[in-house]
């Protein structure tokens, strides 16, 4: 008896992701759920270097100020709530000490300028086609930093407009990577704020626009994290408790399929010996000094060393 639909996946065979690959993560914060899988498991990943990017238009702009390098100065800034902040970068970045927000703001252009041009792989995770404008600039905003509502207007890109952010997107990175694979993917966390309907209307302009540009574009992939969330695990049991973002469960399930089809055989076996690592580290012995725990830590830094002769790069 088959008790749940699936989504169907190709495997992809010719651009795989290896552990001598390179990956850049930004977006929405799905992209940090599967960041943190690529963490875990030591592959040479970098993600979101301005915080959380919920919408197109803000990712488009960081892709541009990186490759540009833009170099932020105090009239980039604004100050609110004792802390300054850019319109650019989520709030995470904010800092009541004015210098070190710019420091750490051209810090980022500037190590992301490199990752991108180093870069096998980008994935581009978009949550939501509602943006917000700052009237006093005219210029969309990629937070808000709870500066008062009526300063802002409130605006739902159309596919046409969502379509020409990611097709710039797209020449900015072959610009100065011609061979960079470049993966979408629309978030499966729902943004029930702006309402159940207007959800469902911000997600199908993501997902048309997306398709509009993979369905013509070469070393450009989409894989299917909203649809496997809103179809295969169709249960609330799959979801944290605020009913909006996808639980652990919901999420280690997508990052298996999503290693089903990006990873390559040899790769998934290194995974399962970070893994045992990892989990010898998180150890707790009831005896530290016991032989046969001793014993359990040197053959720990076996493993370690042995991964390090193949991959110099892991570090634990």
């Amino acid at each position: 008896m088959q008790l749940q639909t699936k989504i169907p996946l190709k495997k992809e065979l010719l651009n795989q992701i290896i552990y001598d690959s390179k990956i850049v993560l930004l977006g929405s914060c799905f992209s940090e759920n599967i960041g943190d899988k690529l963490n875990y498991f030591k592959f040479q990943s970098n993600q979101n270097p301005f915080g959380i990017l919920f919408h197109p238009k803000a990712i488009e702009n960081l892709i541009t100020n990186a490759i540009n390098e833009k170099e932020y100065t105090e009239t980039d800034l604004i100050f609110q709530n004792e802390r300054w902040h850019s319109f650019d970068a989520h709030s995470n970045l904010s800092s009541p000490d004015k210098s070190k927000l710019l420091e750490n703001l051209n810090s980022a252009i500037s190590s992301t300028n490199k990752q991108l041009k180093e870069a096998t792989h980008i994935i581009i995770t978009l949550g939501t086609s509602w943006v917000y404008r700052y009237l006093e600039i005219d210029t969309i905003v990629a937070n808000c930093h709870k500066i008062p509502q009526k300063k802002f207007l409130k605006e739902l890109l159309s596919v046409d407009e969502i379509s020409e952010s990611l097709e710039a997107i797209l020449v900015l990175l072959k610009s100065i990577n011609k061979d960079i694979q470049i993966l979408f993917t629309v978030s499966p966390v729902r943004h029930l704020k702006d309402g159940f309907v207007e959800n469902t209307q911000s997600k199908s302009h993501l997902i048309a626009a997306v398709h509009n540009v993979v369905n013509h574009k070469e070393n450009t992939h989409y894989f299917p994290s909203y649809e496997i969330m809103m179809d295969e695990l169709r249960d609330y049991r799959f979801y944290a408790e605020d009913m909006v973002h996808p639980n652990k469960t919901a999420i280690n399930y997508i990052w298996e399929k999503f290693v089903a089809t990006w990873f390559s055989e040899e790769t998934a076996l290194t995974m399962k010996e970070v893994d045992v690592i990892q989990k010898g580290l998180s150890h707790r012995p009831f005896n530290e000094n016991s032989a046969q725990h001793q014993q359990f830590l040197k053959n720990l830094e076996v493993k370690k060393d042995k991964l390090k002769v193949q991959f110099p790069f892991i570090n634990f």
